[in-house]
């Protein structure tokens, strides 16, 4: 199956890579698996390790000249090769390893094309760079829509802070302006970035630095783009370089409510 990729497009490419993904860590759930220390309190399973090997399987068969910067392998292929994909193959290990259904598996070549897939609802939320779908089984596939109507308003709490004391996530959900107009959730992956461009989340919060070529949030980021989501760092500016974390909104009026909030001290 993998070798009909091979003359199909990014976006397949990508859809199948996340699927296959998905699948071992779906197959894999309930295991007892050992923990792989990364240090700093992070860790993978097997299940992180086999989802990527089987992600890259389908990459290499498609796209023999990509490199590939993923998770778990590093960087792999040509150091100058013109393309890179970027795969994250269980974002949320901590809540999968203490049998939490609450990940994604993440598949992006940088600057086009992506896929994050959920292995529990069986949703592939993809993009080729100019519009984004999401695909389930048995379904045609659909618009993503974003919306701000679920007032819903996902949260990354997890360290470290590179911004702090100027900015402080916990300070946002305890902002009056927040607690009137928005409600809290905090699932500590980057579903929640497909959800806002899919109008089930009205928008992510996030700190750390430059968020654009990171594995973790890399097709979470195109997805929302393509889907016609404001997308900037906490500060406002494009994200990149010289970028600080992200804020990812349904709509124009959210972005400027989080952004107000996030920079006027109550």
């Amino acid at each position: 199956m993998i070798d009909s990729y091979a003359s199909s497009d990014d976006a397949a490419v990508a859809i199948a890579g996340a699927r296959a993904g998905a699948d071992v860590v779906r197959n894999m759930y309930g295991q007892r698996l050992n923990r792989i220390d990364k240090g700093a309190g992070d860790f993978a399973t097997a299940a992180d390790v086999e989802a990527e090997k089987t992600i890259l399987g389908v990459i290499r068969a498609a796209r023999p000249d990509d490199a590939v910067l993923g998770e778990e392998g590093g960087e792999q292929g040509a150091a100058d090769a013109v393309r890179q994909w970027l795969v994250d193959p269980l974002c949320g290990t901590l809540n999968y390893a203490v049998g939490n259904m609450l990940v994604a598996v993440n598949v992006a070549l940088r600057g086009g094309a992506a896929a994050v897939a959920d292995p529990f609802s069986g949703e592939v939320f993809f993009t080729d760079a100019a519009t984004a779908w999401v695909r389930h089984d048995g379904a045609d596939d659909a618009l993503l829509t974003p919306t701000p109507a679920t007032r819903l308003v996902d949260v990354n709490l997890d360290p470290p802070f590179p911004s702090a004391p100027g900015f402080r996530a916990v300070e946002l959900l305890a902002h009056p302006g927040f607690i009137e107009r928005f409600r809290p959730r905090v699932v500590s992956t980057t579903l929640a970035l497909a959800w806002v461009a899919a109008g089930k989340r009205a928008a992510y919060v996030t700190d750390g630095g430059d968020l654009s070529r990171s594995v973790h949030f890399a097709a979470g980021i195109a997805l929302c783009r393509a889907a016609g989501c404001v997308v900037t760092g906490i500060d406002g500016a494009p994200i990149g370089e010289a970028g600080r974390g992200l804020v990812v909104a349904a709509d124009d009026e959210t972005h400027r409510l989080l952004m107000s909030m996030m920079h006027c001290r109550s």
